[in-house]
């Protein structure tokens, strides 16, 4: 077998070989869910994305008799070098055959380019960052996943731990069924009133007439909630503007509801609908009548992901989060939903994984983030 040529990928053929890998790996897997093309083209830095304003990166092919088997993205985040004082260096968009020559040769080539950069240590999969598609799924392999959420192949946890990757921390996504809502503990609606009664808090739906307005309020308050968050680094003002303007068509302003104090927003639920079985209808193409096809009638998907419930930092020891989480569920039930995907939340955040379980959800995959820090030396 002829060997594996690692080569950068810096010609526009080269980027397509590079985006359309996936839909050969997973031709025969039903649970692949195709990315949107343009939007994988910002988030690699081949079409213009603000998160490359102050970051950078490099991708790799992997070549085998002509043939690419395989990916990956060396990623240096400013946001987090500048917040956690440390160079740390990322990977990303990592796909690859079972094939550990090739996987050893995609990590040689991001870890080389890393340390050119100045980074000592490199954590991963991020594309590019946690604040868009993060983790490799390590359990819940026989389910689609919800939009923006990932999905890879069973082996693929070996390649990256072969090449010196261990755990650092994993991701939960939690599943429900609307049924499951009923037997909700009584108390918790207790103390929701209590909440609202005692502190004041209404909760709105987001106000259509200001939309892009309202959406960067929703990421500034995610930006302010998760300020003590592992790993968290603040969507810059450049990626909050990007980010309200993908999401314009996609979000539905009575699925997400704010919280507020005396008119002074608090606290979010941000939810979308899970968009990934029109997105495989349409191959991951929105022109030219994709687009048409992925927003028409949205009232008939009855699955959603609740991306986060965020509340700033001094109004979090109120039970806000409950009170919206209450007010969303008369909602879900007025537009015939069926399933909620909670997803994803940090195994450390203890709070919300207690909230979760209690309300009855389940863990039906599991996402693990891995880095190549030697362990702690046992002095």
């Amino acid at each position: 077998m002829a060997s594996v040529q690692i080569e950068p990928v810096v010609s526009r053929r080269q980027q397509r070989q590079f985006v359309d890998l996936p839909w050969r790996l997973y031709a025969n897997d039903p649970c692949w869910m195709p990315p949107l093309r343009l939007a994988q083209e910002e988030l690699l830095g081949f079409r213009s994305h603000p998160f490359y304003e102050r970051s950078r990166s490099r991708s790799f092919l992997a070549n085998r008799n002509g043939r690419v088997v395989g990916r990956i993205t060396a990623i240096v985040n400013a946001g987090h070098i500048e917040r956690y004082e440390e160079n740390r260096g990322f990977f990303g968009f990592f796909e690859c055959e079972d094939d550990v020559e090739a996987a050893t040769g995609l990590f040689a080539a991001a870890r080389q380019w890393l340390h050119e950069q100045g980074m000592t240590a490199i954590r991963g999969p991020v594309n590019p960052s946690l604040n868009y598609e993060c983790g490799l799924l390590i359990e819940g392999f026989e389910t689609p996943p919800f939009f923006m959420m990932t999905h890879n192949r069973p082996y693929y946890a070996g390649l990256v731990e072969a090449n010196g990757f261990g755990k650092v921390e994993d991701l939960y996504a939690f599943w429900g069924e609307m049924s499951m809502l009923e037997g909700i503990d009584s108390k918790l609606g207790v103390m929701v009133e209590g909440v609202k009664e005692r502190f004041g808090v209404s909760v709105r739906s987001l106000d259509r007439s200001r939309f892009t307005e309202e959406v960067r309020m929703f990421l500034d308050i995610y930006n302010a909630s998760l300020a003590g968050t592992w790993g968290f680094v603040p969507l810059s003002s450049g990626e909050v503007n990007h980010m309200a303007a993908s999401l314009k068509h996609l979000i539905v302003p009575e699925l997400s509801l704010v919280a507020e104090v005396e008119g002074k927003p608090i606290g979010t639920v941000f939810c979308l609908l899970d968009y990934n079985p029109r997105i495989k209808a349409i191959n991951g193409r929105l022109f030219p009548f994709g687009f048409l096809k992925l927003l028409w009638n949205k009232r008939s998907i009855k699955r959603m992901r609740a991306i986060s419930t965020n509340v700033v930092p001094e109004y979090q020891a109120w039970g806000v989060g409950l009170v919206l989480h209450a007010a969303l569920v008369p909602r879900l039930y007025d537009w015939g939903m069926k399933e909620v995907e909670f997803s994803w939340v940090l195994e450390s955040n203890h709070l919300s994984k207690r909230t979760l379980e209690r309300g009855g959800a389940l863990v039906t995959k599991k996402y693990r983030i891995y880095q190549d820090d030697p362990p702690p030396s046992a002095a």
